[in-house]
C-alpha cells in the first residue's frame, strides 16, 4: 500500500523539480504518454506530434518555476501548454503560407483548435474536484471506476461531479457564444 496519495506524490515531484531541474525527468516520464497522446490525436503526422511534444516539455521545464500547485493534475498544465503550442504552430503555418488559402482559414479544424484552447481555460476555472474529474476522464481517459478509486469516492459521486462540471462548462460556453 502506498503511503502517499497520487496528488500528494505528484506535488512532491513538482516541488523537487522546481528545486532541482534534473528531477524534471520524473514528471516527464509520468506525463509523456498523456501529452503525446493528446497531441498525436490532433496533428497531421507523427513527426509533428513528436516535435510539439518536445516543445511542450521544453516550455514546461523552462516555466516550471511559475507553476503553482492548485490541486489539479500536472498533466492539465501540460495539456494547456500543448493546446497553446498547437494553436501557435497553426498560426505560424498560416502566416508562412505563400498564398493565403481561403479554404484553410475557414477550416473547422482551426476553429476546433481555438475552441479546445478556450475549453481548457474554462476547465481551469472549475472547482478543484470537478476539474480533476474532467482531466482524469477526458485528458487521461480513465474510467469512472478508476477515477473513483483514485479519488477515494463512489462511482456515483464521480458521475455527479462529472455531470456538474460538464453542465458548468456547457453554460460557460453558451454564455461565451451568445
Amino acid at each position: 500500500m502506498r503511503a502517499l496519495s497520487q496528488p500528494a506524490d505528484e506535488r512532491l515531484l513538482i516541488e523537487a523539480a522546481q528545486r532541482d531541474p534534473a528531477r524534471f525527468a520524473d514528471l516527464y516520464i509520468r506525463n509523456f504518454h498523456i501529452v503525446y497522446g493528446y497531441i498525436a490525436r490532433r496533428t497531421a503526422n507523427r513527426e509533428e506530434a513528436e516535435d510539439l511534444t518536445s516543445d511542450v516539455f521544453h516550455q514546461a521545464l523552462a516555466n516550471l518555476h511559475r507553476f503553482e500547485w492548485r490541486g489539479a493534475p500536472f498533466a492539465a498544465w501540460l495539456i494547456r501548454i500543448a493546446a497553446n503550442a498547437m494553436a501557435d504552430r497553426w498560426r505560424a503555418q498560416a502566416r508562412e503560407a505563400p498564398d493565403p488559402p481561403t479554404e484553410e482559414m475557414s477550416d473547422p479544424s482551426m476553429a476546433d483548435l481555438e475552441q479546445r484552447a478556450a475549453l481548457l481555460e474554462m476547465v481551469e476555472s472549475l472547482p478543484a474536484d470537478q476539474r480533476r474529474v474532467i482531466v482524469l476522464r477526458f485528458a487521461e481517459q480513465k474510467t469512472i471506476r478508476e477515477i473513483a478509486h483514485e479519488m477515494g469516492r463512489t462511482e456515483g459521486a464521480i458521475k455527479q461531479l462529472q455531470f456538474r462540471a460538464l453542465e458548468k462548462l456547457r453554460a460557460t460556453m453558451e454564455g461565451a457564444n451568445a
